[in-house]
């Protein structure tokens, strides 16, 4: 094997090697953030188990105290009835709180005092009971209105409240915790990806390299044609080994690049056992291979590495794109609501001056019709809604003929409004209209660019906006998106 022949193998070889590292780390950081994402899960939920405990257990002793004071007041055995039901629940209410704060040192802490308040509580609600029982009801009366019983509702409740607040403060922490290990997810996806696709380029650019190499030996074949026939055969010879050489080569570089991917944890082990074949068969250095040997070579070079390579380029440019997605919509979700009046025809009119020059390319027309002046609405999700109707109608109008845009703003109920974003434009089939909704789904000819976001992302503005949106249509004979809006959304978010 020449020198050159030799580095190109060395050099194929070491990318198949980086190629299989990164793949690997790949795999192994994307385990370690779904274990670390899982065990954020199981601690928000264990959060919201005590904070759900901890209000079903005040619950239970205000019915309790509810159903004494109504059957002290009026000795009616109703009031008695919810106060025997509550008084039974209580301290199985408080065995699941004890259970669920055992780990959680300062909630832990606590319990003790909890428990005797409510003992105590118990014991006060209990010798009023009795007392009217006995026909002393003005005893009870009097130690219901003393302090004691007030005193302890109060220091119950504080403590109560207490676990509340310190179990939402501690989701908000793993949540915060999950959107980080979703973030750090995205980088090492980025990072893996571009480190293939540098693999993927010094491959290319060997065999360019080679096959630019072969290309000059066949050149000066053919000036030597003309009376040099032992000339024309050694070059001929030469260019078959040249063929052969490129071809070998070739299939590991396909081997490696275009490998079959069934699913991200099987690849590295499909990965590693053809390029042990690979290396029995290309590192031979004249020894005699069995059949099975280079029938083993050929199968995994013709065969296993070049769908594992598009798999994992297809996939890694996939997750990146719905990592992005979901990145954008989680953000919209976490972004803070700032309802604020807005007047519904300026916001239109600049938006439609936004695809003006399209329109007006076309000799098309926009037209308004806004029966509702004012809106209490968050200004940068509106206008991304909008944005996103206005930037379809023209992506997607019929070439043969003006657009025309209409938009009608109407009231819907009493507290709705009703906003239409009608065009003339290619229209969507029957079976379309929700799946084009749908994250990363497209509907009708693809002929545009566009990864399937757009209209995913305005019906979760809309309904982070309290409202929704749907669409009609018919293929060839326009649509039209209707969206449904609070009038004020401020009610909604103090609600």
């Amino acid at each position: 094997m020449s020198p050159t022949n030799a580095n190109f193998v060395r050099t194929t070889f070491l990318m198949l090697i980086v190629g299989t590292i990164v793949l690997t780390g790949i795999i192994l950081s994307s385990l370690w953030l779904v274990d670390r994402s899982r065990e954020t899960f199981s601690y928000i939920v264990h959060e919201r188990d005590i904070r759900r405990a901890s209000a079903d257990l005040l619950q239970t002793l205000v019915d309790a105290e509810s159903g004494q004071r109504g059957f002290i007041l009026t000795q009616d055995e109703n009031f008695l009835d919810i106060y025997r039901k509550s008084m039974a629940n209580v301290r199985e209410h408080l065995a699941t709180v004890a259970q669920l704060v055992q780990g959680r040192a300062i909630k832990e802490e606590r319990m003790p005092t909890l428990q005797r308040l409510i003992e105590s509580k118990l014991e006060e609600m209990a010798q009023t009971v009795d007392l009217t029982r006995q026909d002393r009801q003005d005893e009870a009366i009097e130690l219901t209105k003393s302090e004691l019983g007030r005193e302890l509702m109060d220091e119950i409740r504080e403590i109560l409240n207490f676990f509340r607040t310190q179990s939402d403060i501690n989701v908000d922490n793993g949540v915060a915790e999950q959107l980080k290990a979703i973030n750090q997810l995205r980088w090492f996806t980025i990072g893996g990806g571009i480190a293939i696709l540098a693999v993927m380029g010094g491959a290319i650019a060997i065999v360019t390299q080679h096959v630019r190499a072969l290309s000059n030996a066949r050149n000066e074949v053919e000036l030597l044609n003309a009376g040099l026939e032992e000339r024309v055969n050694e070059r001929t010879e030469d260019l078959m080994r040249a063929n052969q050489e490129i071809q070998r080569f070739a299939y590991i570089v396909t081997h490696d690049l275009r490998a079959p991917l069934v699913n991200v944890m099987g690849f590295t082990a499909e990965l590693d056992t053809s390029l042990k074949a690979l290396q029995t068969y290309v590192l031979a250095e004249g020894d005699k291979l069995t059949e099975d040997q280079i029938k083993e070579a050929r199968l995994a070079a013709a065969e296993d590495l070049p769908e594992a390579i598009g798999f994992i380029r297809s996939s890694t440019k996939k997750m990146d794109g719905l990592i992005n997605a979901i990145l954008k919509i989680s953000r919209d979700g976490r972004r803070p609501l700032k309802p604020e009046p807005i007047e519904l025809k300026s916001m239109l009119e600049a938006t439609s001056a936004s695809v003006h020059h399209q329109i007006s390319e076309s000799n098309g027309s926009v037209q308004l019709d806004v029966r509702v002046p004012m809106i209490n609405t968050d200004r940068f999700s509106l206008e991304q809604i909008l944005g996103n109707l206005f930037d379809n109608a023209v992506k997607y109008k019929q070439p043969e003929r003006p657009l025309n845009l209409a938009v009608r703003i109407m009231p819907e109920g009493r507290n709705m409004v009703r906003i239409e974003v009608e065009d003339n434009g290619r229209g969507i089939a029957d079976e379309d209209h929700e799946r084009i909704f749908e994250l990363f789904r497209r509907a009708g000819q693809q002929d545009k660019s566009g990864e399937g976001i757009g209209l995913a992302h305005v019906r979760s503005l809309a309904r982070n906006l309290g409202g929704e949106i749907t669409v009609r249509s018919r293929l060839g004979s326009g649509s039209t998106f209707v969206l449904r809006l609070p009038s004020d959304l401020s009610r909604i978010v103090r609600s």
